[in-house]
C-alpha cells in the first residue's frame, strides 16, 4: 500500500473514532437524561465529550464493512450487531480486569452475557450500523478527498497528540485511584502529581457511572 493511501486510512480511521465517541457520548447524555430527569456525566475521558468504546464501534464497522461491500441493510444490520456486541464485551472486560470497576452491568436483563452486554444492547449497535451505513459512510468519501490537504494533515497530527495525551491521563488517573482504594502510597512524582490534581472526587463526578466490583 502507497504510504499516500496509508496516510488516508490513518486520517479516516481517527476521525471516524472521533465522531463515533462524540456521538457515543450524546447518546448516553440522552438516555440519562430520560432516565433520571437530570444530567450526568457519562464521559469515557477525563477531558472532552468522548466514549472511546463508542469510537472504537464505528472503526470496526468501518475496517469491516470497507472489506465486505454490502449495501443490504439485514445484513449490515447483524454483522454490526454481533461486532458492537464484543466491542462493549472487551472494554467491559479490560476496565474491570485493569481498573476493578466497570461502567455498565446488565445481568438484570435476559441474554446477557456475563452482565458485560446483552442481546438488546446488541440491537442497538446492529441499529447504529445501519444507520452509519446511512449517514456515516457519506461521509467518509469527503474526508478521503480532502486528505491530502495540508491543514487537515496537521490538525489530524495535533488532534492525534491531544487524544493520546487524554487517555494517558485518563488511564492513568483511574489506575492511580484503584491504587489509592487498596492503600497503596504514592511511589514516585508522577503519583504525587495525580493525587493532587486528580482526587477521588474529581474522578468520580466524571466516571458517574464507574462502580468498584
Amino acid at each position: 500500500m502507497k504510504k499516500s493511501k496509508v496516510i488516508e486510512e490513518l486520517i479516516v480511521i481517527f476521525w471516524l473514532f472521533i465522531i463515533g465517541s462524540i456521538i457515543g457520548h450524546i447518546f448516553e447524555m440522552t438516555v440519562v437524561l430520560f432516565q433520571k430527569g437530570y444530567f450526568e456525566s457519562r464521559r469515557g475521558l477525563l477531558y472532552g465529550p468522548f466514549i472511546p468504546v463508542y469510537g472504537m464501534g464505528v472503526v470496526l464497522y468501518y475496517l469491516i464493512l470497507n472489506n465486505i461491500h454490502t449495501e443490504k441493510k439485514t445484513k449490515i444490520y447483524l454483522i454490526t450487531m454481533v461486532l458492537g456486541g464484543i466491542t462493549e464485551y472487551l472494554f467491559s472486560y479490560i476496565q474491570e480486569k485493569v481498573f476493578g470497576t466497570i461502567s455498565w452491568d446488565y445481568s438484570y436483563l435476559t441474554f446477557n452475557i456475563n452482565g458485560r452486554t446483552s442481546l438488546l444492547h446488541c440491537t442497538y449497535w446492529g441499529i447504529a450500523g445501519v444507520l452509519y451505513a446511512i449517514y456515516i459512510t457519506p461521509l467518509i468519501a469527503k474526508i478521503k478527498d480532502k486528505s491530502d490537504n495540508e491543514v487537515l494533515r496537521w490538525i489530524t497530527v495535533i488532534a492525534v497528540g491531544l487524544m493520546v495525551l487524554n487517555v494517558i491521563i485518563s488511564w492513568t488517573a483511574v489506575y492511580r485511584q484503584t491504587e489509592r482504594k487498596h492503600n497503596i502510597p504514592p511511589k514516585n512524582r508522577i503519583d504525587i502529581f495525580l493525587d493532587k490534581h486528580y482526587p477521588d472526587e474529581f474522578i468520580d463526578k466524571i466516571f458517574a457511572n464507574k462502580i468498584d466490583v
